[in-house]
């Protein structure tokens, strides 16, 4: 998730209303149906602010985590500490987790974006690779990301689809994999397996 260097400086710009005292989750509200570049520049702040939830779901944000943010949402050289910034404040801001998550849902689902399932899709699994750093998933992160999913419009086959190819151990439920119903029949069953394939080749990955 490369992010434009231009953003950073506008990021910038952003958290300087700080200084009036307002928490992080007002500065995105300034922002809310501006045009690019400053939507791009809200959209960005809401998903560091998911990562930042996100990591303090389990009671403690850990350097792993951390890590894995900086893996999953690639930051421009130079501009980590204008992130760790907007991250900081994230994880002080009183707002929950579920108030940024209806911010990016209510940006990409008006009638400029009407179908961005599969921006939904990579956010969650970017989210589910922070979760994931410290190698469990706990009881609360699985909360915060099926409710997250549920507010992105992501059903919950869709959601069980992403964690039976994401987290390890256990058994696996192979429809789960395939994001079917268990009363699938054999040409579903078939056409979703080829579209998994598909979806997963190296030459589309």
């Amino acid at each position: 998730y490369p992010t434009p260097m231009s953003i950073w400086t506008r990021i910038a710009a952003a958290l300087a209303a700080l200084a009036k005292g307002e928490p992080l989750s007002v500065v995105f509200d300034h922002l809310t149906g501006a045009p690019d570049p400053e939507r791009s520049v809200g959209f960005t702040i809401a998903v560091i602010a998911l990562g930042a939830k996100l990591a303090k779901a389990d009671g403690q944000v850990t350097k792993d985590e951390v890590s894995a943010f900086r893996r999953v949402f690639t930051l421009p050289k130079g501009e980590e500490k204008n992130a760790a910034r907007v991250f900081n404040l994230a994880r002080q801001d009183v707002a929950g987790f579920d108030a940024y998550a209806h911010k990016i849902a209510a940006m990409f689902t008006d009638k400029d974006h009407p179908d961005n399932r599969a921006l939904f899709i990579d956010l969650i699994e970017g989210l589910f690779h922070i979760a994931l750093a410290d190698d469990i998933l706990h009881e609360d992160e699985e909360a915060f990301l099926a409710h997250t999913a549920e507010i992105f419009g992501l059903d919950q086959r869709c959601f069980m689809s992403i964690r039976a190819r994401l987290v390890e151990g256990g058994n696996r439920d192979p429809y789960d994999l395939l994001g079917i119903p268990h009363d699938a029949s054999p040409e579903e069953i078939r056409a979703a397996w080829r579209q998994a394939v598909k979806d997963n080749h190296p030459d589309a990955m």
